[in-house]
C-alpha cells in the first residue's frame, strides 16, 4: 500500500494532470489509510492546483484546462471534506474578498477562495475590479471576520489602503481582520497599509487567516 507522501504526491497529480475520474478513488485510499484529512487538501488538492495555477501564468495551460484541474480538486475534496472534524472548520466566520478596483486578474483570488472553502470558511466573493465602496459595503452587510483583497497590479495597490481607510471612516475597522495578497504586494506594504496580515500564496492564507481568527487545527 501507498505511504502518506506517496498518496499526497499522486492527489497532486490528478490535480495537475487533470485526472478527475482516477482522483476520487486515489482520495479513497487516502482516507482509508487514516491519514489527516486536511493535510491530504492542503498537501495533495491544493498543491496540484497552484501547480496548475503556475502552468496557467506561464501560458502552458489555458483555462479549459484549469476548469478541468479544478473539478478534478473538487472530485477530492467530496471524498475528503466530510472527514474534517467541526473543530477544523471555520466556525461560521464568513470571510469578504475580491480583487481591488483596478485589476481583473482573478487566479489567484480563485485559488484562496477554493483553499478557504475547502477549511470550511465561508466565503462571498465579489469578483475583480472591485470598487472600493463595494468592499466595506460587503462586510456590513454580511458582518464578515476577514477581509480578503488582492492585485497583480501596482497600479491598483493604493486601492487597498482606500478600503481600510473607509472601513475607519465607517467606525468598523475593528470588526474585521484584512488580509492581502497578489504579485505586487509585500509584507512591508501591508504592515504600511494597516492591514492585519500578508499571505504569499494559498495554502499560507489558510493559516493566516485561521490564526487571525482564533481557530486551531
Amino acid at each position: 500500500m501507498a505511504n502518506r507522501e506517496e498518496l499526497l504526491e499522486e492527489l497532486s497529480r490528478c490535480v495537475l494532470e487533470m485526472e478527475d475520474d482516477e482522483i476520487s478513488e486515489v482520495a479513497k485510499a487516502y482516507a482509508d489509510a487514516g491519514y489527516d484529512p486536511l493535510d491530504g487538501i492542503l498537501k495533495g488538492l491544493v498543491d496540484g492546483m497552484n501547480k496548475a495555477a503556475q502552468l496557467y501564468e506561464e501560458e502552458e495551460y489555458f483555462l479549459p484546462e484549469l476548469l478541468i484541474c479544478s473539478a478534478a480538486m473538487y472530485n477530492g475534496l467530496d471524498v475528503l471534506r466530510p472527514l474534517l472534524s467541526q473543530a477544523k472548520f471555520g466556525n461560521g466566520h464568513k470571510i469578504v474578498m475580491g480583487v481591488v478596483q483596478g485589476d481583473t486578474h482573478d487566479i489567484g483570488k480563485n485559488l484562496v477562495k477554493i483553499m478557504l472553502e475547502s477549511a470550511g470558511y465561508e466565503l462571498i466573493d465579489l469578483g475583480r475590479d472591485v470598487p472600493v465602496e463595494e468592499f466595506v459595503k460587503a462586510v456590513k452587510e454580511y458582518n464578515a471576520s476577514v477581509l480578503g483583497m488582492s492585485t497583480l497590479m501596482s497600479t491598483s495597490m493604493n486601492n487597498m489602503k482606500k478600503v481600510i481607510e473607509l472601513l475607519e471612516a465607517e467606525g468598523i475597522r475593528s470588526n474585521v481582520k484584512v488580509v492581502v495578497g497578489g504579485g505586487p504586494i509585500s509584507r512591508n506594504f501591508a504592515d504600511k497599509i494597516g492591514a492585519d496580515g500578508y499571505s504569499v500564496n494559498a495554502i499560507e492564507a489558510v493559516h493566516l487567516v485561521d490564526k487571525l481568527v482564533g481557530i486551531s487545527r
